[in-house]
Order: C-alpha cells, then sequence, then structure tokens
C-alpha cells in the first residue's frame, strides 16, 4: 500500500488550514450580511443531472467527470459543480413555493478528472451562490455584489470585473447564425476541435485556448450587437446599477458561455497574479436551467468561486503572515495530585468558552513551560506540591512576565473575569 495521497489530491492542515477557515468565515459572514442561506448538497448525485445540467458536449461530461456504477445499479457521479445539485434540490424540496426570491450558498468539495495546475486540483472546493426566482437585473448586481465585497473583505484588490451579455434565446439563435458565418470563413485556420465546435456550439470556439485560433477570432461578431431591445435594457440597467453601487467593470464582449441554459448577463472577476488561470470567480443568469433539469420556468443567476484559487491570489496580494494562533491558558503539573487538580480547572475553563491546555507527555516542568511559549499561550500557571498545600496558583502573562496570586477555588472565575476583558 502507497502511503501517498491521490494524485490532484492534498492533505489541508496546520497553517494553510487556518487560511481556509480564515477565508469560511468572512464567506459565512458575507452572505449572513447579504441574506443568503447555505445549503449542503450530497457529494453524488444522478449522473443524469449533470448530463442535462452541465450540458453531455461539454468536457466536463464527456472527459472530466468521475462516474460509476453503484450496488443498486445507479450510474451515479462525484459532483463536477454545483449549480446543479442546488437546482435539483430547489425543485426536489419545492423552495419555490416558499417567498422568493430564495438565496442559497454553499462551500463544496468538487470532482473533475483533469491536469492538475495552479488552484485546481481533481478534489478541489467551490464556493457559490445561487438566486432563485427573479429575473431582475437587481439580482444581477447583488450576486456580482457578493463577489465584489468579498474580494475585498478577502483584501484581494488586483482583479477587474468583466461583464457582458449573451441576451435571450432568440438574441442567441441571432448570434449563432452571425457567428456560424464569420467563423465558416476562419474554418481552415482553426484547430480541429474548434471546427467540431464550430455546427454544435460555436459560442464555445470563441473559449479556445489556442493563440493562433483566438488571433483569428479577434473580428468575430459580437452578441452585444445582436441584443433585442428587452435584452439591451436589462443590460443597461445593470450597469447603472453597478455604477450606483460604486463597483467598476469593463463590458468585454469576450466573456461567453456555451451552454444553452445561460441567458443575459455573465461576469468574471479576473486577476493576473494566478497566470492564464486568471478567472477567480465567474457565473451569469441561467433562466432556462431549472427547465432544463424537469421544472417549471424559475430564473435564477449566481456564481461561483474556487476556494483554492481564492487563497492563492490572496496569498500573492497579502504576503503577510496569519497573526499566531493561540491558547489563552497553560497550566503545567508536578506530580499525579496536581495533574488532577491541572485537568480539572482546564475542563472547567473550557466550559466557560476559554482555550486551555496542559501536558499530556508527562514532561519535565522546563519542558512543558516550553510547549507553553510554542502553543503561543497568553498565561500560564504551575501546580505542584506547595500550590496543593497553600490552595493558591500564581498565574503569570507570558509576555510581559508579570505574575499574580489567584485562590485556586476562585481560579476558573478570576481567570475569566481577566481574559474577557
Amino acid at each position: 500500500m502507497e502511503l501517498r495521497a491521490l494524485k490532484g489530491t492534498k492533505d489541508i492542515y496546520g497553517e494553510e488550514m487556518r487560511k481556509w477557515l480564515d477565508v469560511e468565515e468572512i464567506i459565512r459572514n458575507l452572505c449572513d450580511d447579504f441574506g443568503f442561506n447555505q445549503i449542503r448538497t450530497p457529494m453524488f448525485e444522478f449522473t443524469d443531472l449533470f448530463a442535462r445540467g452541465v450540458g453531455e458536449t461539454t468536457d466536463i461530461v464527456n472527459k472530466e467527470m468521475y462516474s460509476f456504477v453503484d450496488k443498486g445499479e445507479n450510474r451515479i457521479t462525484l459532483k463536477p459543480e454545483s449549480t446543479a445539485a442546488v437546482v435539483r434540490a430547489f425543485l426536489e424540496h419545492s423552495m419555490f413555493a416558499d417567498t422568493q426570491p430564495t438565496k442559497l450558498y454553499y462551500i463544496s468539495p468538487t470532482f473533475r478528472y483533469e491536469r492538475p495546475q495552479a488552484g485546481r486540483q481533481r478534489q478541489f472546493h467551490q464556493f457559490g451562490v445561487e438566486m432563485f426566482g427573479t429575473d431582475s437585473p437587481t439580482a444581477d448586481a447583488e450576486v456580482i455584489a457578493i463577489g465584489h465585497t468579498l474580494l475585498k473583505r478577502l483584501g484581494i484588490n488586483k482583479v477587474e470585473l468583466h461583464i457582458n451579455s449573451l441576451g435571450g434565446p432568440e438574441c442567441r439563435k441571432k448570434y449563432n447564425e452571425s457567428l456560424k458565418a464569420f467563423l465558416n470563413t476562419k474554418k481552415e485556420h482553426l484547430c480541429e476541435l474548434c471546427q467540431e465546435r464550430m455546427d454544435k456550439n460555436p459560442l464555445r470556439v470563441l473559449d479556445c485556448k489556442n493563440p493562433q485560433c483566438q488571433e483569428h477570432l479577434k473580428d468575430a461578431p459580437t452578441v452585444l450587437e445582436n441584443l433585442g431591445e428587452e435584452c439591451r435594457a436589462h443590460f443597461e440597467t445593470l450597469q447603472k446599477l453597478l455604477t450606483a453601487m460604486e463597483i467598476p467593470f469593463v463590458v468585454d464582449p469576450g466573456i461567453v458561455r456555451g451552454l444553452d441554459y445561460y441567458t443575459k448577463t455573465v461576469f468574471e472577476f479576473i486577476s493576473n497574479d494566478i497566470g492564464a488561470q486568471g478567472t477567480v470567480c465567474g457565473g451569469g443568469r441561467y433562466d432556462r436551467l431549472v427547465d432544463e433539469i424537469g421544472g417549471k420556468h424559475v430564473p435564477a443567476v449566481g456564481f461561483g468561486a474556487g476556494m483554492e484559487r481564492l487563497i492563492i491570489v490572496r496569498d500573492a496580494e497579502n504576503n503577510a503572515p496569519l497573526a499566531p494562533a493561540m491558547r489563552d491558558l497553560f497550566i503545567g503539573y508536578r506530580g499525579d495530585e496536581a495533574m488532577m487538580e491541572a485537568f480539572k480547572l482546564v475542563n472547567a475553563l473550557r466550559q466557560e468558552g476559554i482555550s486551555a491546555e496542559s501536558d499530556h507527555l508527562q514532561r519535565s516542568i522546563k519542558a512543558q513551560m516550553k510547549f507553553a511559549n510554542k502553543i503561543n499561550a497568553r498565561y500560564s500557571a504551575i501546580i505542584g506540591e506547595s500550590e496543593l498545600e497553600n490552595g493558591e496558583i500564581q498565574l503569570k502573562e507570558m509576555e510581559s512576565g508579570d505574575s499574580v496570586t489567584v485562590p485556586m477555588s476562585q481560579f476558573v472565575q478570576m481567570f475569566s473575569n481577566i481574559i474577557k476583558k
């Protein structure tokens, strides 16, 4: 048996774990501020959900999903993304019958079999928000504002918001015809994959990462040139809302989505600090996804952000390390009777919400105090024979070295008062 993690997976612990917990706390507080409630969906779903929800022609479904048949002969897939799972939960639990809009967020492990790279493992983690039940541009603006506020709270400033509109079904149909006509004039210069996508899903050609293809796509028509009156008004209102909310943006016709259920607004927050994979957060309006999965028409908008990528970009912009983890108190001891008293006090303090620690390795007093320094204890105390006889403990502040004598019978109450001042 090989004692190593599988390629594309990693263990998260120590200082890195502290970074994750810090980001997760910021996310939870942020979503509370915006009135979004957390949802946790299962790690695996029926394969058909993603075939319908993500799209059978996508690389995710064709090449990247972890799929298998379980013992009940069900075709199962580990989640390659979370939006389809949230839509399934929205329908299964009839959330559409509640007061709308429905506002949900998640932090979830996600799985795709692809080449590991910076910020993207085969098991990675996504933070995302979804808002159901309104087609108003105010919802688009609010979802974008969550992404904008998150990046500000994380201290990530070297990002730029790019927005675009894909219009509705009629705009999309008209644009696809225009785009196909253009692509046919460039066909011989495009890669094999682009040539394959031209007829099936021409929008996906614009996503090609081949530099030669991008060179020949520079003059492609834009979807903005094909917007109908209602879609144009929606996009213009969104821009006015973002301006009013003081959220800077760039209109970028190159921001597209190849899936048919995307409508109107699409957006990405793009960073220059993580190389070619510069999108930190991206999303848009998907008014047709609920229909695709099997429900009645419910408009929706949302985004996803890779947790790993958020942490990489945050580290790139903020080189200062996290403040060291600290304990409120370390209680050392000498002898078995003192050990009993030390753990009695430690446990009582923990019941009061105080981070207290003692020794589990029966170390010498000198070694115990070294341990207290290593765990950054703010205060320390030692219990020995004389302390047990006198019923008093010397409480020492580690940084200043100042100490005070505290009656053992009142230690928990008095220390609680000190630490909570």
